[in-house]
């Protein structure tokens, strides 16, 4: 059930953002459009209340519970800027809206960068362990939850291996043309 309801809301979502950014810049209908954006993180209510429905009626923890708290940890943290980032390409393409913020080429603006998505992705991972063990307490039964555990270490994979980003553009960052040398 838990994994039909994320592939569900993952593909709402887009739904949702797709036609709430259609409304807006292809119809004109902006009030519209800001209700289907703002219906955007409802999904995620949807998603943790299946969740905690699902082990409260009962379940044993599976990695599909994992799944849901890092898609919900990623729509916490990784959302809004997905939503701004597809609006600003949507705008761009369909409403003449100037050119997409792009991220900086390379040197140290761009190693800083790195280690801003590196935190981010460090905060989804510590709201998804959070999560779990939300979940854990709630059942309160270590032998329906124990999978939940295993999870968060498979889950810390996630920011330990995002980290190599970071590091090399730190330690062997890109040389950025100047703008005297254009």
């Amino acid at each position: 059930m838990i994994l039909a309801i994320i592939i569900g809301c993952e593909i709402a979502f887009w739904v949702l953002l797709v036609l709430g950014l259609a409304f807006r810049y292809l119809w004109g209908k902006r009030r519209l459009s800001t209700v289907l954006l703002i219906a955007v993180p409802l999904l995620d209510l949807i998603l943790l209340a299946a969740a905690v429905i699902d082990m409260r009626g009962g379940a044993v923890a599976g990695w599909h519970h994992g799944l849901a708290a890092a898609y919900l940890a990623y729509s916490i943290v990784f959302g809004h800027r997905t939503i701004r980032w597809a609006d600003a390409k949507f705008a761009h393409r369909f409403a003449g809206g100037p050119e997409p913020w792009k991220p900086p080429a390379g040197g140290r603006a761009r190693a800083r960068y790195e280690w801003g998505v590196w935190v981010r992705i460090l905060i989804a991972y510590g709201i998804a362990c959070g999560l779990l063990f939300g979940l854990i307490w709630l059942v309160d039964d270590p032998s329906r939850t124990e999978a939940l555990i295993q999870i968060m270490r498979d889950l810390s994979r996630v920011p330990v291996i995002a980290a190599i980003w970071p590091v090399s553009h730190t330690l062997f960052p890109k040389k950025v043309p100047s703008d005297s040398a254009a």
